[in-house]
């Protein structure tokens, strides 16, 4: 599970203007339409290609949970592209994104300074440069590691050194034991 990367997808599915389909049939529908056909389905699925045929023709309503979550996961993934690139883009040149997240936070500062890892909740505006970069790395398919220290970056700059007031020494954020990480555009 990637709580980072799913934390971003989660925020730009928020910008949606549709509800995505809800029942098996229609978002199996949908899926068929997307991609061409019933076998590119069944093989994205891990189903058959019958399984496929029967789902849209309405012979089967009820997927099996682990197959519902396949279907549901791909359909968010394709729905709306022009919505979520536009919100992506909105985000990464003008709005930034905002992070609420509840972790041990830490930082590497000169001797005599109170650098002690402590659990914060913290909600702060990042600002645009740093929207951009936490989308890049998640279409390059980067890994929760990459995006959280992209986001300890960040919350460097933006939280402990308030833009360039204060803190000029820090050199690093610690960024660990994650409790809960959600954007918002």
């Amino acid at each position: 599970m990637s709580v980072f990367g799913d934390g971003l997808d989660a925020a730009v599915q928020k910008a949606f203007t549709r509800p995505a389909p809800k029942g098996a049939p229609a978002q199996m529908r949908y899926l068929v339409k997307q991609l061409k056909g019933t076998k590119a389905v069944a093989q994205l699925l891990r189903v058959s290609q019958r399984t496929v045929e029967r789902y849209v023709k309405d012979q089967i309503k009820k997927p099996r949970p682990d197959l519902a979550a396949r279907l549901d996961r791909e359909v968010r993934k394709r729905w709306q592209p022009q919505i979520r690139a536009r919100a992506r883009q909105r985000a990464a040149t003008t709005d930034g994104i905002v992070i609420d997240t509840r972790a041990r936070m830490g930082y590497t500062a000169p001797i005599g300074s109170t650098d002690q890892d402590r659990i914060r909740h913290l909600t702060v505006a990042l600002p645009p440069q740093y929207a951009a970069r936490l989308f890049e790395a998640r279409e390059a398919g980067a890994d929760d590691a990459r995006l959280q220290e992209i986001a300890a970056e960040a919350l460097k700059e933006v939280y402990f050194q308030d833009s360039g007031r204060r803190a000029g020494s820090l050199e690093e954020v610690r960024f660990t034991d994650i409790e809960h990480v959600e954007f918002g555009l």
